[in-house]
């Protein structure tokens, strides 16, 4: 039976933080792939700060994984088109691969937040949750879930901050991925100004957990 790990989130733009978060999760779980799901439209975002388009995103993630084992950069929520729900994720991964054992992917401060996810039942029904925490924290775990909890660095970056520091001028070095940031200025992305009013943080892993793609 192959492990497979769900990591989504919006991912604007991925950086090494999200990567630190996703090889860690694969190794702690023997996880066969963990894929970096790109959402396509991350509905709790909508009109309230610009988003990147999807293919420049997922170039991103494609950029960042590449030569890193067992992780991978998924556009299944792209193909599908429309705002992206993890409960539809997990189906369409469940129904592609018989018999796998999935892993959706959040951080500890998405955990009290999982009863207003859309059809949440069939979530906890689909997956095992694992919960990303910094290290001396205890997370409180989800009761009726199967869930595990995986320890990674606290690399705590701002996808917000990174944005900035593209408009500003400042460098992006060691926060993202060298690849990512080459791909980011010969794509002249974040090069305008933007209401990031909204923070895009990784709070173990990336982000706020899922992203605004419940």
């Amino acid at each position: 039976m192959s492990r497979i790990g769900v990591f989504g989130g919006t991912f604007d733009p991925v950086h090494v933080g999200h990567l630190a978060a996703a090889v860690n999760v694969r190794y702690s779980l023997n996880l066969d792939r963990l894929l970096l799901v790109v959402a396509n439209v991350p509905w709790q975002k909508a009109g309230r700060r610009v988003v990147s388009p999807a293919e420049d995103r997922l170039a991103m993630v494609e950029t960042a994984v590449e030569g890193i084992p067992g992780l991978e950069a998924s556009r299944i929520e792209m193909d599908r088109g429309g705002a992206s729900y993890t409960a539809d994720t997990l189906a369409e991964l469940g129904s592609a691969n018989p018999g796998a054992e999935l892993f959706l992917v959040v951080g500890a401060d998405v955990v009290g937040e999982l009863d207003t996810w859309e059809r949440v039942e069939a979530v906890r029904d689909g997956c095992t949750l694992v919960v990303v925490k910094r290290p001396g924290s205890r997370p409180r775990l989800p009761t009726g879930w199967r869930a595990a909890v995986v320890e990674v660095p606290s690399l705590d970056i701002s996808s917000t901050d990174l944005r900035a520091r593209v408009i500003d001028g400042r460098p992006l070095d060691f926060l993202v991925p060298a690849p990512v940031v080459t791909l980011i200025r010969s794509r002249r992305l974040y090069s305008e100004p933007t209401d990031d009013s909204i923070p895009n943080r990784i709070h173990h892993p990336g982000r706020h957990g899922r992203q605004g793609r419940h």
